[in-house]
């Protein structure tokens, strides 16, 4: 288990240090936002649960960044992929036949529209500037996550 939480920290580590190289802050109450362009209709870089349910008919990579237990135990967003917090930079980095196999989801390409939820909006605002970092442009998050989600219909059990 310490090899495992030394591993996450480190990703971690990375995470901050390509944010930071890609000219974006590093703090909990602020990471960069992503432009709007060609994803959604607002200039807002969150969107509301209704400009999530209209872009799930379309083609978007929903991913929720919450831990596991908190999927297993509460659920999660129909048609959402799981990927850690933790784990995202080096899943966004992975080759995609092992991106495939992983997560059961083809791997999004940097033009692809990817979703990025959380619980409330803190974790998937730092997961909007992990991509970016990474060169993703048509990315956007889901601020109210799943709290706001299950308000608006119950949530998808494993």
């Amino acid at each position: 288990m310490a090899g495992g939480a030394g591993m996450r920290l480190g990703g971690w580590w990375q995470a901050a240090r390509a944010l930071r190289a890609a000219g974006g802050g590093w703090s909990r109450t602020a990471a960069p936002g992503p432009t709007c362009r060609g994803l959604c209709a607002a200039a807002e870089p969150s969107l509301s649960y209704q400009e999530l349910k209209d872009l799930k008919k379309a083609n978007v990579l929903h991913i929720d960044v919450r831990e596991r237990w908190e999927i297993d135990r509460f659920g999660k967003i129909p048609e959402s992929i799981n990927i850690p917090l933790g784990e995202l930079m080096e899943a966004l980095q992975m080759d995609p036949m092992d991106f495939k196999q992983q997560y059961n989801q083809n791997m999004p390409s940097k033009s692809d529209p990817v979703v990025f939820s959380c619980l409330a909006g803190t974790r998937s605002k730092q997961a909007l500037g992990f991509a970016m970092s990474l060169g993703f442009s048509r990315v956007q998050q889901y601020a109210g996550g799943f709290d706001d989600w299950v308000k608006h219909e119950p949530p998808e059990k494993k």
